[in-house]
């Protein structure tokens, strides 16, 4: 079968390697691939990798470059191993990519997967990813989608439980005020979950003007700030409540700047959630963390029972993911028109989908 391998930084190649198994093992299944989104994660790891990619055997999963890529994806099922329950051959289905131990392990024993020290995904430390035709899966990684939701949009589900996830760990509820620092796909789906959650004061953080105001054609309510030329703490508070600030900024960057902005924007006692991956240490005003009695929290990930929830919303239209996807392409053009186009300084895209049955 065909399918996009990492082999090293700016090193990546459409092969035909050999496709998996007919016959899935026992609790797993085989999965046609539909669509597949490319991930931040990915981008860092043809620009800059192996960072997450094992280079020797993953301890878990026994994987190792060269790594087919592809954590955001959904597909069909065709054939399911011994004992699997839960779906059947035909079923449509969007892929939960973590891969774990489900028990004997502190966390997963705790229901905690996501946290487990073992913890490998799809599309990086395990022999199959999206970036092909086919995939070989557990049980758990797959679950059924119904009618309502498109497929495309099974693919979009894993970055929307991470905004989900995001606005969960900073307590989003109705009425709050939130910052959201970046404009990318994840603060923008972190954006749109808030919306979901009952924020009704949004705010965005971003020295793109280009994906400011795309982001605004999305929800034209919120108010788009550029570092670059305002101060984003003014400006949240200026327009919130008593002038206190806001009561959550969700931090989707990766950027110790950023950081800084939530940590100035949110009001006392409010929450900071980092939620980008941050690639070095950052020195933060640990002063006003204790002066403004803040809560500051990561955001790993997602719980992997998060599937089921986000899939509805999504499909009732209260999370538009797909809202954010700026491009549709096939896999022999993902590193020309996929990965290159996405690093490219302008931001003209924000989350592009391969198309595998085009």
């Amino acid at each position: 079968m065909k399918a996009l391998r990492f082999h090293a930084a700016r090193d990546l190649r459409i092969e035909d390697v050999a496709a998996p198994d007919r016959t899935p093992p026992p609790g797993q299944v085989l999965v046609r691939n539909r669509f597949v989104g490319i991930c931040g994660t990915d981008l860092h790891e043809y620009a800059y990798g192996p960072i997450f990619i094992p280079t020797t055997p993953h301890p878990f999963t026994g994987a190792q470059g060269p790594q087919i890529l592809g954590h955001e994806f959904g597909g069909v099922v065709t054939a399911i191993g011994e004992g699997v329950s839960s779906v059947k051959p035909g079923d449509r289905v969007s892929v939960q990519p973590l891969i774990m131990p489900r028990a004997g392990d502190y966390y997963a024993d705790r229901g905690l997967f996501h946290l487990s020290p073992q913890l490998a995904l799809a599309g990086l430390s395990w022999a199959w990813g999206g970036m092909a035709e086919e995939a070989m899966l557990h049980e758990y990684n797959v679950q059924r989608i119904p009618d309502a939701l498109r497929d495309e949009e099974a693919a979009l589900v894993e970055p929307a439980a991470v905004a989900v996830y995001s606005c969960d760990r900073g307590g989003v509820g109705a009425g709050s005020a939130v910052l959201v620092t970046g404009a990318g796909p994840i603060g923008l789906l972190t954006l749109i979950a808030a919306r979901a959650a009952g924020a009704t004061t949004l705010f965005l953080s971003d020295i793109n003007d280009a994906r400011l105001a795309f982001a605004r054609s999305i929800l034209p309510d919120i108010v788009a700030l550029n570092p670059q030329r305002d101060d984003v703490g003014s400006r949240v508070r200026a327009a919130t409540e008593g002038g206190a600030g806001c009561d959550v900024a969700l931090e989707c960057v990766g950027n110790e700047h950023a950081l800084k902005a939530c940590l100035d924007a949110v009001r006392k006692q409010g929450v900071v959630v980092q939620t980008g991956l941050h690639p070095h240490d950052n020195p933060l005003d640990w002063f006003q963390v204790t002066f403004k009695d803040v809560d500051l929290r990561g955001a790993w990930a997602y719980p992997t029972h998060y599937w089921p929830r986000v899939i509805r919303m999504i499909a009732s239209g209260i999370l538009p993911a797909s809202k954010i996807v700026t491009a549709r392409i096939r896999l022999d053009d993902a590193v020309a028109e996929g990965f290159e186009a996405l690093l490219d300084p302008s931001g003209r895209h924000i989350k592009i989908l391969i198309d595998l049955a085009a």
